[in-house]
């Protein structure tokens, strides 16, 4: 018998985190944060973490594991996040991913393996100058020519990505598409699987997403851009997360604090049409608007869809 497993995915902002509470206290389910950059002490308001309060007593994991200086990749969630599903499904609960970093969530539920091409400092360095000299236009086209697949999963300013992914090609001579994230029956999932999407209409969403960012300012998301500004640790994979990277022309004097808000509002905003594009495209997911009735009477939908796929009863 396969183990269960529900995810929860969507765009940033779409309800995520309150329909996974609703749900873990319905089916007696504990929560696996699919979030790249919630890993990270200290970060809490720019990556929309929860709160204790907000938890209700569900317990939650992969939250608050790594210090800003460190990294994190998908390989490293992969492992954890497999663990914990094997250790809550013995406990006789549900585990429940919620999250919307789409290849790290996809990583865990199916098939994937990782390239085991050794660093190269070397040529992450030559990589590196090229996108200093040339602009990081250059370094994306380069990637285009040798793996496009690959490339299109990655957004072009993502110079560290780009970088490794070339690192990849020129250290084992094949396309990195074939060999990190490689996958064996892509359509069949490790686990009894449930797959919940949340949508919106997107002008709603995007007004969300604008009230949030306001509210992440009001509650001191720029403190925490600071504390990564001053660390001198702008350049590391939890400074690239959007939520800070837009208030250091700020906190360097080159542009305005209202400039650096309305820069993170379209950032997020576009980082929700890419989430939800993928997500339509890689995964066979279950998709509830959560727009179009009252939340109780969604959930419940949610609710119902997810017992059955799992076969659970409703008096859990």
């Amino acid at each position: 018998m396969k183990e269960k497993l529900v995810v929860i995915v969507g765009p940033t902002a779409v309800g995520k985190t309150k329909t996974s509470i609703e749900l873990a206290k319905a089916i007696n389910g504990e929560i696996i944060s699919g979030d790249s950059m919630q890993v990270y002490k200290g970060l809490d308001i720019g990556t929309a973490k929860i709160t204790e309060e907000e938890k209700e007593g569900i317990p939650h994991y992969l939250i608050d594991i790594k210090d800003p200086t460190e990294s994190f990749s998908v390989a490293e969630f992969q492992q954890l996040a497999r663990e914990r599903i094997s250790e809550i499904n013995k406990r006789g609960k549900i585990p429940i991913i919620v999250g919307g970093t789409g290849l790290y969530v996809r990583a865990v539920t199916h098939h994937y393996e990782f390239s085991e091409a050794t660093k190269n400092i070397g040529l992450r360095n030559q990589l590196q100058k090229k996108a200093d000299t040339e602009g990081r236009e250059a370094l994306y086209a380069e990637l285009l020519k040798v793996d496009s697949k690959r490339a299109k999963e990655i957004h072009p300013n993502n110079v560290q990505r780009v970088i490794r992914a070339l690192e990849i090609y020129y250290e084992t001579g094949n396309a990195p598409s074939l060999q990190q994230g490689n996958r064996k029956n892509e359509d069949e999932s490790l686990y009894q699987l449930a797959l919940v999407g949340l949508t919106m209409d997107r002008e709603r969403l995007y007004e969300r997403i604008n009230d949030r960012v306001d509210l992440m300012v009001q509650q001191g998301v720029i403190e925490e851009a600071k504390m990564l500004f001053r660390q001198d640790i702008t350049n590391s994979l939890a400074a690239k997360a959007i939520g800070y990277k837009e208030f250091f022309p700020y906190l360097s004097g080159e542009s305005t604090l209202e400039e650096s808000i309305t820069l993170l509002k379209r950032d997020s905003r576009r980082y929700a049409k890419r989430q939800f594009t993928w997500f339509k495209n890689q995964m066979d997911i279950e998709w509830f608007s959560m727009d179009e009735a009252s939340f109780h009477k969604k959930f419940t939908e949610i609710r119902h869809f997810v017992e059955g796929k799992l076969e659970i009863s409703e008096n859990v």
